[in-house]
C-alpha cells in the first residue's frame, strides 16, 4: 500500500514539475522583446509601446537599449520582436538594405521627422556652407551622438561634401550632446550639434537648423515600426497593435518633456497614456 502511495506521489510530483517547466517556457516565449536606441525620441516611443503592452494587453515586455546597428541586427535575427525606432528613408537606409529580407516594415509610426545640424538662434550664420569661415568660433567641432548612429554616418558625409577640413565630428551620446548644448547656451558660446526632430531640446532652447543646400542629411523623414516575421504567429494581438501604432511629434514631445523634468520613462509613458485614452484606444481597435 505504502509502495503504491509513493509511486503515485512521485508520479504527481514528476507531472507537476513537467507542467511548471512547460508553463515557465510558455511564459518566457510570450515575452515581447523590444529594442531601441538611446535617443530621447525613441526612449519615449518605446516606453509608451511597452506600457500599452503591459497595462492594456497584459503582456510581459523586455526592453533592451543598443546602438542602431545591433538594434537592426537584433530584430532581423529574432532577438527582438520589434523596434519602433527606424528612421527612414535616409538615416537607417543601410540597415534596412542589409536586413530587408529578414524583417517586416509596418510603415510609419510618426511623420515629419527631420535630421540636421543645429545651432542656437543667436549664432549669426544660417548655412552649413558658411561653417568654414567660423571654425574658430566652434572650436573646429561638431558635437555628435553615439558613433553607430546613422546620423553620424551622414554627418561624416557632410564634412566631405562641404569640404569642412577645419572641423571634426565628436561622438558621444544624446545625453552628452544635449548637456554640451545647454552649457554653451548658458555661456552664450557658439556650438553646432547633430540634431533631429522630434526632440525636447527644441522646446527647451531657441534653436535653428543650418541650411543643407546639398541635402546630404536628406529631407523629411519618418520613424517606422519594424518587426520580425515570426511576431505575427507568436502574438497576432501584439502584431496588430504595432501595425496601428501612430502618433504625432507633439504627442511624443509631451512624453519627452515629462522625462526631462525628472520622471522615469515608464512613469512618463503611463501618465501620457492615462491622459490620452482615445489615442491609445485607436491603436487597439
Amino acid at each position: 500500500m505504502k509502495k503504491k502511495f509513493f509511486i503515485r506521489l512521485l508520479s504527481v510530483m514528476a507531472l507537476t514539475g513537467i507542467l511548471i517547466t512547460f508553463s515557465s517556457c510558455e511564459s518566457e516565449s510570450e515575452t515581447i522583446e523590444l529594442g531601441y536606441v538611446l535617443w530621447d525620441s525613441e526612449i519615449a516611443s518605446t516606453h509608451v509601446v511597452a506600457a500599452v503592452l503591459e497595462d492594456r494587453l497584459d503582456k510581459e515586455v523586455s526592453l533592451t537599449a543598443v546602438d542602431a546597428g545591433p538594434m537592426w541586427l537584433g530584430v532581423a535575427r529574432g532577438d527582438f520582436d520589434a523596434i519602433v525606432a527606424a528612421w527612414l528613408p535616409v538615416t537607417h537606409s543601410a540597415y534596412l538594405e542589409q536586413t530587408r529580407d529578414e524583417v517586416i516594415n509596418l510603415g510609419p509610426n510618426l511623420q515629419g521627422a527631420r535630421l540636421g545640424w543645429v545651432v542656437p538662434e543667436y549664432v549669426t550664420l544660417n548655412s552649413i556652407e558658411e561653417l568654414n569661415d567660423y571654425a574658430d568660433r566652434f572650436n573646429g567641432e561638431i558635437t555628435g551622438i553615439d558613433p553607430g548612429a546613422g546620423l553620424m554616418a551622414a554627418s561624416e558625409r557632410v564634412l566631405d561634401d562641404y569640404n569642412l577640413d577645419n572641423f571634426r565630428l565628436v561622438s558621444g551620446s544624446d545625453a552628452a550632446m544635449t548637456a554640451a548644448l545647454r552649457r554653451a547656451i548658458e555661456r552664450e558660446e557658439w556650438i553646432a550639434v547633430t540634431g533631429w526632430t522630434p526632440h525636447w531640446k527644441f522646446a527647451a532652447f531657441d534653436l535653428k537648423y543650418l541650411e543643407d543646400p546639398l541635402q546630404t542629411l536628406g529631407e523629411e523623414e519618418h520613424i517606422a515600426t519594424i518587426v520580425h516575421p515570426d511576431l505575427q504567429s507568436k502574438d497576432q494581438q501584439v502584431f496588430e497593435f504595432l501595425d496601428n501604432f501612430f502618433w504625432t511629434s507633439d504627442q511624443m514631445a509631451e512624453v519627452m518633456i515629462l522625462i526631462q523634468d525628472g520622471m522615469e520613462p515608464m512613469d512618463a509613458a503611463r501618465q501620457w497614456i492615462e491622459e490620452n485614452p482615445e489615442t491609445v484606444d485607436s491603436w487597439l481597435e
